[in-house]
């Protein structure tokens, strides 16, 4: 069976085969979903998640603030609010996103197959539309 990368204009060919660049392609993705969580985190905030300095008091009153947030140290700033500029921050929900899609993708089954077989269908589209467009060019 050939690749999408060798397919004739107009012509649909998919591969069902979990590769490692699906993993790679995957990682990527869940990186970029990581970095959406971290920005709508902080974002969409209304409430301060840091109410006070004791963990138990916030983890009870605020409903963001959990024992994640303290074993992992996420930074808020002075109003208790989740810090957007922060490097740490940031990390944590990017390598949180990437090793937990990675892990969903090796260990449930069915998972991995089907992520790829949306990540080709996903470039399959973008492959289609850039023939068509180039079709369109030529009109």
């Amino acid at each position: 069976m050939r690749s999408w990368a060798l397919s004739v204009p107009g012509e649909t060919v998919m591969e069902t085969e979990l590769a490692t660049w699906h993993f790679v392609v995957a990682g990527v993705l869940f990186a970029m979903v990581g970095v959406l969580a971290h920005v709508g985190r902080a974002m969409f905030n209304v409430f301060p998640d840091k109410l006070s300095d004791t963990p138990a008091v916030n983890i009870l009153v605020s409903s963001d603030y959990s024992w994640g947030d303290y074993l992992w140290g996420v930074e808020f700033d002075d109003a208790g609010y989740y810090r957007l500029d922060s490097l740490k921050n940031l990390r944590l929900y990017v390598i949180s996103c990437v090793f937990g899609g990675l892990a969903a993708m090796l260990f449930i089954d069915g998972a991995g197959v089907g992520i790829a077989a949306l990540i080709e269908a996903g470039i399959g589209a973008f492959v289609d539309l850039f023939w068509q467009r180039v079709a369109d060019l030529r009109k």
